[in-house]
């Protein structure tokens, strides 16, 4: 892990930018906090970090507030990593399938979703590595939001995982909910009832397939973006009860 920068923000969080390898990422660490703080992974859509920075980090603040360290590495093919150009073809044809009203195949699920996967949860696990090496960092460990088949899978390989929020909002390939099955920590799962984007039965069915003994369902009216703001303050609720 190489720091590439640092700026202290006005509420007194320290962010620094990273790369690991030829990944970008970006911690944040609260002013004063328990040693070692424990550590939330921020997953996000593959829009690229420099897009979604303003909504990251004020996700980042609201946690640093309760004493956690917040961070998020760069998707394959996104941002400024070099471009996937089978990730691209299989974006390309959801966008055609999506635009022509149909239904959104298999097939095409799979090659958006699956390769993402297998690539990205191994540069999570090597991203956790260096992180926890960190002076003043510790478990346990969250993971946040993001493309929920990500989380799953990452939930299920890492035992460092020991709480998770899952935003069911992209579309789930048949093999997430395998995954799912050997999830076991505790879990809070936002859907959007009205996304238009998400198939909410696969949603539900997913939510069935967790193993967890503690797992509950936060459903609310709306499209994708609109997910009102209480919901955030309930997940912030949720780590406070399981990463201290």
């Amino acid at each position: 892990m190489h720091i590439t920068s640092e700026q202290r923000l006005d509420d007194g969080v320290l962010e620094r930018t990273f790369t690991l390898g030829d990944i970008p990422g970006i911690l944040w660490t609260p002013a004063s906090a328990p040693e070692p703080a424990p550590l939330i992974l921020l997953g996000h859509p593959p829009l690229g970090l420099g897009r979604m920075y303003p909504r990251l980090a004020a996700r980042a603040r609201h946690s640093a507030a309760d004493g956690f360290a917040s961070a998020t590495i760069e998707l394959p093919g996104s941002g400024e990593r070099p471009r996937w150009p089978a990730l691209d073809q299989a974006r390309a044809e959801l966008r055609r399938a999506m635009q022509a009203g149909e239904p959104v195949s298999d097939e095409i699920v799979d090659a958006l979703t699956l390769p993402l996967v297998e690539k990205h949860v191994p540069e999570w696990q090597g991203a956790l590595d260096a992180l926890l090496a960190l002076p003043g960092l510790g478990g346990p460990v969250g993971f946040s939001g993001g493309v929920i088949a990500l989380g799953v899978r990452l939930a299920a390989v890492d035992p460092r995982i020991a709480a998770a929020v899952l935003f069911a909002g992209s579309f789930v390939p048949r093999a997430t909910f395998e995954d799912a099955k050997r999830v076991t920590i505790p879990l809070h799962v936002l859907l959007q009832w009205d996304d238009e984007g998400n198939d909410r039965g696969a949603s539900l069915d997913l939510f069935d397939a967790f193993g967890s003994e503690e797992k509950s369902l936060h459903a609310h009216l709306g499209g994708h973006t609109g997910v009102p703001e209480y919901a955030g303050e309930a997940a912030a609720q949720f780590f406070k009860r399981h990463l201290r």
